[in-house]
């Protein structure tokens, strides 16, 4: 298997997320997604709408989310919707809940598992942009 390459800036500005994008060299095509954490309401660990916003636009992006599978104001599509439009990320791209409708399961092919259960609009997009943020997580235990 080939290493992983990995990029690095200590500039952390639109203009430098962009700048990372494009020492990929990877040309998107078709219907693009970008998937990020829309952050629960009223908390500050996202990355918000200023600094995503040029590279979104720049792959005319359609920012992705999943409804959380723990209680709390992400956990329902109205409840989700609400708390986008509050953080500001309605007005920098259509956002789409990708199991607004329903899940479907793809195959996984991993150690413990064989199928990974994904929101049903997965199917709609031909490339996906993940803008993962580093976080520790509850869901993950002590």
């Amino acid at each position: 298997m080939e290493k992983a390459k990995v990029y690095f800036t200590n500039e952390i500005t639109p203009e430098a997320l962009v700048k990372i994008y494009e020492c990929l060299n990877v040309e998107v095509s078709g219907k693009v997604g970008v998937k990020i954490s829309t952050g629960e309401l009223g908390g500050h660990n996202y990355l918000k709408p200023e600094l995503i916003k040029d590279l979104v636009s720049k792959v005319n992006g359609t920012i992705l989310e999943c409804n959380t599978a723990y209680a709390g104001n992400r956990n329902t599509t109205e409840a989700h919707l609400e708390n986008i439009k509050a953080h500001g990320f309605d007005k920098i791209a259509e956002v789409d809940i990708m199991d607004s409708e329903g899940e479907i399961e793809i195959p996984a092919n991993g150690k413990h598992l064989s199928v990974d259960i994904v929101g049903s609009h997965l199917s709609n997009y031909d490339f996906i942009i993940n803008l993962a943020h580093f976080k520790g997580h509850a869901m993950g235990g002590c």
